[in-house]
């Protein structure tokens, strides 16, 4: 286990406190409909930290096809119809370029800025010139008014319990999962970003936002700039 992560409940427990039957669980939502409705038809589509195949098997379905790459072997094992590869995204190097980069799960707000930058690298020496990079941002309200909690219309409750700062920018956040006959913590370091900083930190990658795909700007379509 990474420190500052941490996971709790039944199954295996990735090293970011991601507990693998918990993301079997989880909705897939209308994300599969955002990626699809930005993207080419049929496009390559390189997925960084795909876990369970969530996003995955929906995009399969809709005629992609997909590289999933997880650092995980107990997530990895739950994906089917993919291309898939084991090792961290921040130092990936496949030697290949993609139509579209994904990079979602809220990953760009690593709590380790180094870890940041090397995904974020790693997105811009995998698309392909004239490519995407899609991203996944966290809400803009998601580290304040805590404690908060959804009810999921499948019947499970999502409690966000706390977000503390621990220095340098940086919250430990704590969230808990309900079901009726389980339940599952993760505590986890996430680095808020304004609009602007996100926006900073593409350019550093060498990435520009090329449209907000969502009202809330929580999904983004980025594209290569020369640097």
């Amino acid at each position: 286990m990474r420190v500052g992560y941490e996971g709790t409940g039944p199954g295996a427990i990735t090293p970011d406190g991601c507990a693998v039957e918990l993301y079997s669980r989880l909705p897939i939502g209308d994300e599969p409909d955002i990626i699809a409705s930005a993207v080419p038809t049929g496009a390559h589509i390189l997925e960084l930290g795909c876990g369970v195949g969530r996003m995955t098997h929906p995009l399969l379905e809709r005629g992609f096809t997909v590289t999933a790459v997880d650092e995980s072997a107990e997530m990895l094992e739950r994906v089917s119809g993919a291309r898939t590869i084991r090792g961290a995204i921040e130092t990936l190097d496949l030697g290949e370029r993609f139509d579209v980069v994904m990079l979602a799960s809220f990953l760009v707000h690593a709590g380790d800025a180094e870890v940041r930058r090397g995904m974020l690298d790693v997105c811009r020496s995998h698309v392909a010139d004239g490519g995407c990079v899609l991203i996944q941002r966290e809400g803009e309200d998601y580290h304040s008014d805590l404690p908060r909690e959804r009810v999921d219309p499948s019947g499970f409750t999502i409690r966000m319990l706390s977000a503390e700062p621990v220095g340098d920018g940086v919250d430990s956040v704590r969230a808990e999962y309900v079901f009726p006959d389980a339940v599952w913590t993760q505590t986890f370091l996430a680095r808020p970003l304004s609009k602007e900083e996100f926006e900073e930190a593409l350019g550093e990658a060498g990435l520009r936002v090329d449209t907000y795909l969502t009202e809330d700007r929580i999904w983004v379509r980025a594209v290569p700039v020369e640097r």
